[in-house]
């Protein structure tokens, strides 16, 4: 199994689709990456030679944050807004849409499963 920035990608994909299995690495990198380090993208990963790994590692490591340092560095921005109490501070505290998305009636995958009304009412006694 190829070992890539701490991920291991799979062995039976291609080298264009296990490379999205990084975080930060999109479809559109990977390719652009690829190209970089002259591999062709449709390869096996199990395929792939040593020296064509090293050239991936070198250019992915050349084009920017991926893996633990972007997560670092989004979940710093998250923390630095709600520091600051700005609005999109207070909506990723309350755990509602930061992007302007309506939350009267949807936004249930940030908000959880409702939560049931309490009803008072008596149930009906059973007529014999």
């Amino acid at each position: 199994m190829a070992r890539i920035a701490g991920v291991d990608l799979p062995r039976n994909k291609q080298a264009r689709i296990a490379l999205t299995y990084i975080f930060g690495i999109g479809d559109a990198r990977a390719q652009r990456i690829l190209t970089a380090a002259s591999v062709e993208p449709t390869k096996k990963m199990q395929d792939l030679g040593e020296d064509e790994l090293n050239r991936i590692r070198q250019v992915i490591e050349g084009e920017g944050q991926v893996e633990g340092d972007l997560r670092k560095d989004i979940s710093l921005n998250i923390k630095r807004l709600i520091e600051i109490q700005s609005y999109r501070g207070l909506r990723h505290r309350k755990n509602l849409p930061v992007r302007g998305q309506r939350s009267h009636t949807n936004a249930r995958t940030r908000k959880g499963p409702r939560k049931g009304t309490v009803s008072n009412k008596k149930k009906a006694t059973a007529k014999t």
